[in-house]
């Protein structure tokens, strides 16, 4: 069942969205070789601490975490790591603040030093295809023409799209319908109203968009041919303006 949220409420998710936003901005002053994922994690939580938040992925289904790290071939879900980042490195950041009950959600990919043309033309067109899937989130289309935006752009770039892993309703908790995938035909799915908070976060690839998960923790999803993999997250509300983005200051 769809939730839909009223002004007042998309205003305290815009809130949390503000905090996100604004740790990323930080994170993005961090990325740099010899920084560790795993001290990347410790900033976050403490900085939605001291701003009077919660990492909302900390504890669920017993994730210990309060942000996923994925570097380079890791699509998602990606444990923070003592590991140092090199030069070279992509490494994606995703992170979902509770505050004051209400959620946002962020990913972020990041450039470690100095990467190569293959890796920056990766960050360019996922971010890319984002803000298109974001231009058709408005009153009366539907979830595909949002999937339709994203597919079409990244597959006339070369790239693969993710099919395992889709944006999603937010609100008070995590995950709500409806679900967003960033691949199938235009006109289809649900129709988009007033109200309505969701996700966007294409995951693109280099080269298949086949998946595969560690089984050592469960959680870690790599790419299946070890190529790149990058990722962009926005929460936004549907409004009778447009598009809101929450998760941008």
């Amino acid at each position: 069942m769809v939730v839909l949220k009223t002004k007042e409420e998309i205003m305290k998710m815009r809130e949390a969205g503000i905090l996100l936003a604004t740790i990323h901005q930080e994170i993005a002053k961090m990325i740099k070789p010899g920084i560790t994922t795993w001290e990347i994690d410790q900033f976050a939580e403490r900085f939605m601490k001291e701003h009077g938040a919660t990492p909302e992925q900390k504890g669920y289904h017993g994730y210990q975490f309060a942000t996923c790290a994925s570097a380079n071939e890791v699509i998602c879900h990606g444990f923070p790591s003592k590991k140092a980042l090199k030069d070279g490195d992509i490494v994606t950041i995703d992170m979902v603040v509770n505050l004051n009950g209400w959620l946002a959600d962020s990913a972020w990919s990041y450039s470690v030093g100095n990467v190569s043309e293959e890796a920056d033309r990766l960050l360019t067109t996922t971010k890319e295809a984002l803000f298109l899937g974001i231009e058709q989130a408005v009153v009366g289309n539907r979830i595909g023409d949002i999937s339709h935006a994203i597919q079409k752009f990244a597959e006339g770039r070369g790239y693969s799209v993710v099919r395992d892993f889709t944006g999603h309703g937010i609100g008070k908790s995590m995950h709500e319908d409806p679900y967003v995938p960033h691949y199938g035909p235009a006109g289809k799915g649900v129709r988009l109203k007033e109200g309505m908070v969701l996700t966007i976060e294409p995951m693109l690839n280099v080269g298949t968009y086949h998946a595969v998960v560690d089984e050592e923790d469960g959680w870690t999803a790599r790419t299946r041919d070890g190529k790149l993999s990058a990722q962009y997250e926005h929460t936004l509300a549907i409004t009778e303006d447009g598009p809101l983005i929450l998760t941008q200051l």
